[in-house]
């Protein structure tokens, strides 16, 4: 089983101090950087960049044969979209000055605290990932095309709007940083993070944790593990779940509901890369992709105070919002068919056929249970099913459209204060047409959505066509 890399590219240390090398090494492989390459001979640093997928470059300034100056000047020309951050024995602000009017990304001395170091290559290698995925974006969005379109092969859609979201996710799929996934529930939040884990091709696994209800000591125990007598009642050690989801994806869902307490910790858990398992004194190295999901606005939360700032943007590195099914509506014929051919199979009955009223019936409801919800209707009415055709009855039951508000309703102004108010006769009209398009022209679904009685809406229409004829 091969290890993922952190980062995806290479990072290449250029030093003839070879016990430097080893050092800066060692340092960096604790920290949880694992793609590296040394070079103690400045002559043999352009080959090695040629033959690897070098993305960032440590490069000493004072080597014999090539200086660092005239590699920093040849690795700028040649391949500018590697990062150089240059290690220097000397601290020379007119130097480090020409380094970055040179091209350099960074500069540090070697003598400073590797605190700052790390902090520096940590930098860098976000800037550059987002670099990557940005290009990659731009691509996709040009082509219009998806790579993998196998991977959503079980997201059924035909919308544009889930395209595009499919496009940024195979961009930002092999990332190391957090993706947040946002959403009402029963959109499918799920299913697209099993499609980013293997877009991502980890070799370790999906690990799914709900937090919402969690209290800290529980999510603290889920998420880091505890040693053997961290409580009591800590009998055998125990792996947490980011262990469990070493080099795979580790999703934390209804991450809205997480409270303040544990918001520090994941906060920590990110910006560090390391927790500690409970009743230990000896941090481990977070190996998994963290993906988040929440139903909730946590940009509005966190404007409340409800949920950390900090963590809010952390978490928000890269997002995507899955739209609702009343957003995508002629996914609904799509998806109807489908979850009737799944009940149909399950309950070993033959598939009925779909009368076109119950489509533009299902058209015109909200759905605020979004997919979900079409799933459970489906399969209610499969399981009541017994002639040819699909009956609407059951659906009209469960919809009962005329008490189910529009989810989608804006709390503005009906009428323009500027302009004169519609007479009751001309505000009739209008409603009657509106309801007449919504239902393809079906007084039956007219009259639900008008709450009025089929006979009664009948009458009207008459009326307005003697009227019109009059005039």
């Amino acid at each position: 089983m091969s290890i993922s890399s952190n980062p995806d590219f290479g990072i290449l240390m250029i030093d003839d101090e070879v016990s430097f090398l080893r050092s800066l090494s060692i340092s960096l492989e604790r920290h949880g950087f694992n793609n590296l390459h040394r070079c103690h001979d400045s002559r043999e640093a352009m080959d090695i960049i040629s033959q690897k997928q070098i993305g960032l470059v440590l490069l000493d300034l004072t080597m014999p044969y090539i200086s660092g100056e005239t590699l920093l000047k040849k690795i700028v020309e040649e391949y500018p979209d590697i990062s150089v951050i240059i290690l220097s024995g000397l601290n020379q602000l007119e130097t480090a000055v020409n380094c970055i009017r040179l091209g350099a990304y960074d500069y540090f001395v070697k003598t400073t605290e590797e605190d700052r170091l790390i902090e520096g290559v940590s930098r860098a290698i976000r800037m550059k990932e987002m670099q990557i995925e940005n290009q990659k974006m731009r691509q996709k969005f040009l082509s219009g095309t998806l790579e993998h379109p196998e991977v959503f092969s079980e997201i059924i859609t035909q919308d544009k709007s889930m395209h595009s979201v499919f496009q940024y996710l195979e961009s930002v799929a092999i990332s190391n940083q957090p993706l947040l996934i946002g959403g009402e529930s029963g959109v499918g939040k799920e299913q697209i993070a099993h499609a980013v884990h293997t877009l991502s091709n980890r070799p370790g696994p999906l690990i799914c944790v709900n937090v919402a209800g969690l209290d800290d000591n529980v999510f603290a125990d889920t998420l880091f593990g505890h040693h053997r007598g961290a409580f009591t009642g800590a009998d055998t050690a125990r792996a947490g779940m980011i262990e469990q989801a070493a080099n795979g994806t580790l999703l934390l869902d209804e991450i809205g509901d997480l409270s303040s307490a544990s918001q520090i910790k994941l906060l920590r858990l990110l910006q560090e890369g390391e927790y500690y398992p409970l009743g230990s004194d000896r941090p481990k190295r977070i190996k998994a992709r963290v993906i988040v999901a929440t139903h909730q606005d946590l940009e509005k939360k966190q404007q409340t105070g409800e949920f950390r700032k900090d963590l809010f943007y952390r978490l928000r590195i890269h997002h995507v919002e899955i739209p609702a099914l009343r957003h995508r509506k002629q996914d609904i014929p799509l998806l109807l068919d489908y979850f009737l051919t799944e009940a149909a199979k399950e309950l070993n009955k033959r598939k009925p056929t779909i009368p076109k009223e119950l489509l533009v019936l299902l058209a015109n409801y909200p759905f605020p249970g979004n997919v979900r919800e079409l799933r459970a209707l489906a399969y209610d009415a499969m399981s009541q099913h017994k002639a040819k055709i699909l009956s609407m009855e059951s659906f009209r039951r469960a919809l009962n459209m005329t008490s189910i508000p529009d989810v989608d309703t804006p709390e503005t102004l009906l009428f323009k204060p500027d302009m004169p108010l519609p007479t009751l006769q001309e505000t009739n009209d209008l409603l009657i047409e509106e309801a007449m398009r919504r239902s393809q022209g079906n007084q039956s679904i007219a009259s639900r959505l008008l709450g009025i009685s089929q006979p009664a809406l009948s009458k009207r229409l008459k009326k307005k066509e003697s009227d019109s004829d009059i005039n």
